[in-house]
């Protein structure tokens, strides 16, 4: 039925303003308001249109990618579009395009790495899309490990000149986004050699095509890698293969921000400190824990919609069934899920405080907190991205045999999210470098040095190695307080368990790697801490709005009382918790979860997804599934004819018993 809101009764149950929880969801009402007028600018634009990607051929499909792509430019010069629109135009298109690593990696690596004067060369005529750039960092042979890359740029002191090549097949520019098909010049990393000399991995500008008729210049090989994970999803990206054979730049295409080789081949270091890179990649990484929020919520918007749609079994005399929803193993799967997107949207907030304060303090020459800014972004971008890419899967589970559906748009979301796990570092490298900095942070306490920032608790290790959780009935674990201790003694005590265990072993790093999976545990658990804590710190700010701040009272709750139950081993091994506070957290998270389910459709409401945006006949805001289901069945090509293409040649042999006399 068409008009009608089968999930109005839903929505009469919220006890509290969804309009405020919007504001909240989006940070202010300025966000809101932007967010709001460009997802429908988006919805509204049949060149936008999305809901047959994935039965599209690889072809189609990506130059439906270059006309969407084409098409935003476009719109974001006719209606002198901010950044910040521009930004959110975007991302509610929802089509990875080269546009994507043109904006978010190509651009700024040339603000952070570039002089004042190639800024003004090269940013003028990235801004005005003249060049289109991508950045060429990985290879065939070598990913996480940077400083392993084979590319080399050796400069020529005849012609100052750097001469670009790939020695070897590994050493094949493999995966940079943008690089297949479209970019015209990359940032490529390459072993910078000079007399013969190797000074490390920097950065260089390569013009890779044309600009007259695109093709590769000179001495480029360039390609597409080929087809990825899932339909649609990010098949609509190139990713690209880049090889060199002997290809000169200008010695001035080096970006010499920080390192400078002169017209002799002289190797200087500048006076800008080496430390303000890091800034790039604190950006970056804010950015992907702030895409995790967004994924998360998406795929619980569609399994929390569905779930109060659908019903089964509970229906003795032939009455309605009950909805799945209402079911307490639905609620103990999906409701952790809800807490999680809302437990990640303000960590990514924290994180965009973390890298202004960053910056500003790397102008200032400050560079004591960068260590742990540099952790804190690494150890946060692992934790979402795992937890997000697993959090999907989860929702596709919860919605059922049609949760598999491609119009249910979780398989697509799924396919299209799960590289996050890998890309800007691998989430089990990344937490490694996690351990490695609270290893250290152990190891100064004894000095007195100060932790900082998120690892400020450890300051307090001898009150958090001997404290004891009190506890005693249920209502207890409601407090922040004891919330906060127990995550906090269980994050110092794993780590203090693994530099003790460290610190038997005469050689450190034959030690770090044979505790690497402990060591692994003990930065998730510093991780989750951080997460839970800035949760925290977000409810002592003024919320306004009726209900709001209950209810977000009962997510963090929920967050934290969730991870108890999940991670109860690491909290009992280390006699965080008993087995009997154990047992009361659990009590009081099936009764927390009693008191999210009225508000349950209300708080995936306040995400103000578009249904173009969602892309899922589940998830459509007004909760009419069964017939748009139905609907939508019968636009696939395969029910473009009644008797299927092959039923001469293969069925009806096969039917009539001719088989042997066919031509197969």
């Amino acid at each position: 039925m068409e008009g009608v809101d089968h999930l109005a009764h839903e929505r009469s149950k919220a006890q509290f303003d969804v309009d405020h929880m919007k504001v909240v969801w989006a940070g202010s009402r300025h966000t809101l308001e932007v967010s709001d007028r460009i997802a429908r600018l988006v919805a509204s634009d049949p060149v936008f249109k999305k809901d047959d990607r994935t039965r599209l051929s690889r072809k189609d499909l990506f130059k439906d990618t270059l006309r969407k792509a084409a098409h935003v430019w476009k719109r974001i010069t006719e209606l002198k579009l901010t950044e910040e629109e521009a930004s959110k135009l975007r991302f509610y298109v929802d089509q990875p395009a080269y546009m994507d690593l043109h904006w978010g990696m190509f651009i700024p690596f040339i603000k952070g790495s570039g002089t004042e004067e190639q800024q003004k060369k090269w940013l003028p005529l990235a801004y005005k899309m003249q060049i289109i750039g991508c950045y060429a960092q990985t290879e065939l042979g070598h990913g996480s490990n940077v400083q392993g890359l084979e590319t080399t740029a050796t400069f020529d002191p005849k012609t100052d000149e750097f001469v670009i090549h790939s020695p070897t097949l590994t050493s094949s520019k493999w995966w940079p986004g943008g690089l297949g098909k479209v970019s015209t010049h990359a940032v490529v990393f390459a072993r910078l050699i000079t007399d013969g000399q190797d000074h490390g991995v920097n950065g260089f500008i390569v013009q890779l095509r044309s600009l007259d008729d695109h093709l590769p210049l000179p001495g480029v090989t360039v390609g597409d890698i080929g087809m990825k994970f899932g339909s649609g999803a990010y098949n609509s990206m190139d990713n690209g293969v880049l090889r060199f054979d002997h290809v000169r730049i200008p010695r001035d295409h080096m970006l010499m921000r920080v390192s400078q080789v002169t017209r002799e081949g002289k190797v200087v270091q500048s006076n800008v400190p080496r430390q303000l890179l890091y800034g790039t990649m604190v950006f970056v990484r804010q950015t992907i824990v702030a895409d995790a929020s967004s994924a998360l919520s998406r795929a619980v918007c569609i399994a929390t919609r569905y779930s109060a749609v659908r019903r089964q079994f509970g229906s003795n005399d032939g009455g309605v069934e009950t909805q799945v929803i209402d079911y307490k193993t639905q609620q103990s799967r999906l409701f952790p899920l809800l807490a999680s997107a809302y437990a990640f949207r303000f960590v990514g907030e924290w994180l965009k405080w973390l890298y202004t304060d960053v910056t500003q303090k790397l102008q200032a020459n400050d560079f004591s907190t960068l260590p742990e800014a540099h952790a804190c972004t690494a150890g946060l971008k692992s934790l979402t991205t795992s937890a997000t890419a697993d959090a999907i899967e989860e929702c596709r589970k919860l919605c059922g045999g049609h949760g598999y559906l491609s119009s249910s748009g979780l398989p697509e979301l799924f396919a299209v999210y799960i590289p996050a796990c890998t890309y800007e570092g691998d989430n089990i490298v990344l937490l490694l470098q996690v351990a490695r900095f609270l290893m250290k942070t152990v190891s100064q306490l004894p000095s007195g040095k100060k932790p900082i920032g998120t690892t400020s608790y450890m300051g307090r290790a001898e009150h958090l190695l001997q404290s004891r959780c009190n506890v005693q009935k249920a209502e207890d674990w409601l407090k922040p307080s004891v919330i906060l201790e127990a995550f906090e003694a269980r994050a110092m005590r794993m780590s203090v368990a693994c530099a003790k265990d460290l610190s038997k072993f005469t050689n450190p790093e034959e030690g770090f790697a044979e505790l690497s999976p402990n060591l692994v545990d003990a930065a998730v658990a510093h991780c989750q801490l951080i997460v839970v804590s800035k949760f925290i710190e977000k409810l002592q700010q003024d919320i306004p709005g009726k209900g709001v701040k209950e209810q977000l009272q009962i997510l963090c709750n929920v967050y934290a009382l969730f991870l108890v139950h999940k991670h109860l081993g690491d909290f009992l091994s280390t006699g965080s918790i008993t087995a009997k506070q154990g047992s009361l957290a659990n009590d009081q998270l099936r009764s927390l979860y009693t008191q999210v389910r009225p508000n349950a459709i209300a708080l995936v409401d306040a995400f103000n997804y578009t249904d173009h945006y969602l892309s899922s006949i589940l998830g459509r805001y007004d909760g009419n599934v069964y017939p748009k289901l139905y609907e939508e069945a019968w636009k696939d090509p395969l029910n473009d004819t009644v008797v299927p293409e092959g039923y001469h040649e293969y069925i009806q042999p096969l039917l009539k018993q001719q088989l042997r006399n066919s031509r197969l």
